[in-house]
């Protein structure tokens, strides 16, 4: 018997680091940061509990994603034009293949933006790539492009920062853009910045062709950077809950139809949408209250900004990193270093605590531990529980803005140059 265990342990190991646990997307497979696979080491430093480290070609802010074996991030060349898919051996981290899908326009963005931001996201078959100027590329797993959309040009003064997400062969992706002021004129530059308007939209690409599937107009809204979520209500129909400026809204996953809004006033929020305990959880951004709010998704239909209302939390919202939840309870970092920790069903914080540091990165969650990496590449290390403590500081020296991906027990962080794979 002991011998058939260790070999059958032998065997696992052998398996390639993500057949035991994928993370597909930005998030992973929840789209809220939590991965069900082996816990990840408590402890590691730029050399210590390092599997390797790859170099990465390029410049961009998206995080990795993980698929049998596979470690795949997009990136631009030549000053954000010429956009790339990388795919990365993620037992090794050896350079598989750098794919270019497409040349893009490039416009203005802010700094800690890139105009490779969005995560791309992965169904097994091919992988989906979102680029700054708008442009998206299917690539299948040999490294060849299948088909391009690029229908619709971007453009925000932040520049692009959502990441689309998969479901039942649709790539949804919100776009709440504002004017351009190259086309516009620069007195416009603030409309659907900072003067709401009413041409931000959610659009959904048949994957299999690359073609429109539909296209649904948000009304009135401001610009933001918010990766949709997607939930199952009551009747079993599937919505896609989509956040921008000023509203949170649920739209039909199959048809696009404009299910229910609420307000959620500000603009250039960038969390993505947290589901949990029955309620959508939001943060709203700059220019409005600076708050966290919860709506109540069951039977929401029409206008809900009142009647699903659930609760507000009115100090340190992130602005930047999502959100986590364990249940019974939701963990914030702020872009400050702020950690604060809340009952997810009524708001109550059960502690705030400084931890220090600037953070763009959003947590992670695995087994009982939240992995959180700073701009400076240390992550800290905090139990998933209503005690602050603080398990461990781990620096890999260099600096990060992605959120990390997680598969087989395996922790892969992208930082500015390098792609890390931390492990025991």
């Amino acid at each position: 018997m002991k011998t058939f265990s260790l070999l059958a342990l032998a065997a696992l190991s052998l398996l390639p680091v993500s057949a035991q646990d994928n993370w597909p997307g930005f998030r992973g497979p929840s789209r809220q940061g939590m991965s069900t696979g082996p816990e990840l080491p408590l402890k590691w430093s730029a050399t210590e509990n390092v599997k390797w480290k790859t170099p990465v070609p390029g410049e961009g802010w998206s995080s990795p994603i993980v698929w049998s074996g596979d470690v795949f991030l997009t990136t631009t060349e030549d000053k954000g034009v010429s956009c790339r898919l990388l795919c990365f051996d993620a037992a090794t981290g050896a350079l598989k293949w750098n794919t270019e899908v497409f040349k893009q326009a490039t416009a203005r963005k802010e700094n800690r933006n890139s105009y490779a931001t969005p995560t791309p996201v992965t169904d097994g078959k091919h992988v989906y790539a979102v680029f700054g100027g708008g442009g998206i590329a299917a690539v299948d797993f040999s490294g060849k492009t299948a088909w391009t959309f690029t229908d619709f040009h971007f453009y925000s003064r932040h520049g692009l920062g959502a990441s689309p997400v998969l479901e039942d062969g649709l790539l949804v992706m919100p776009w709440d853009w504002s004017t351009d002021p190259d086309k516009e004129g620069a007195d416009k530059e603030k409309v659907g910045w900072q003067i709401p308007w009413d041409r931000s939209f959610v659009f959904a690409l048949d994957t299999a062709t690359g073609k429109l599937a539909w296209k649904t107009g948000r009304g009135t809204s401001r610009i933001a950077h918010i990766t949709p979520n997607v939930w199952t209500d009551e009747t079993g129909r599937k919505q896609v809950v989509s956040g921008a400026g000023d509203v949170l809204q649920g739209f039909d996953l199959k048809t696009g139809d404009l299910i229910w809004t609420a307000k959620n006033e500000g603009e250039g929020v960038t969390p993505s949408v947290l589901i949990a305990d029955g309620l959508a959880i939001q943060p709203n951004g700059w220019g409005g209250s600076d708050s966290v709010k919860a709506f109540r998704l069951a039977g929401a239909k029409g206008d809900v900004s009142e009647s699903a209302f659930a609760w507000e939390q009115k100090k340190n919202a992130p602005k930047l990193p999502s959100m986590v939840y364990v249940a019974p309870h939701l963990f914030c970092i702020t872009e400050g270093g702020m950690a604060w920790c809340a009952r997810a069903d009524t708001g109550e914080v059960l502690y705030r605590e400084r931890i220090g540091g600037t953070f763009a990165s959003s947590p992670v969650v695995s087994g009982n531990r939240i992995y959180i990496t700073d701009d400076q590449g240390e992550t800290v290390v905090l139990p998933a529980t209503e005690k602050f403590e603080i398990l461990a500081k781990n620096p890999i020296g260099e600096e990060v803005q992605a959120s990390p991906a997680i598969a087989g027990g395996r922790l892969f962080i992208r930082g500015e140059k390098t792609l890390f794979c931390v492990g025991n």
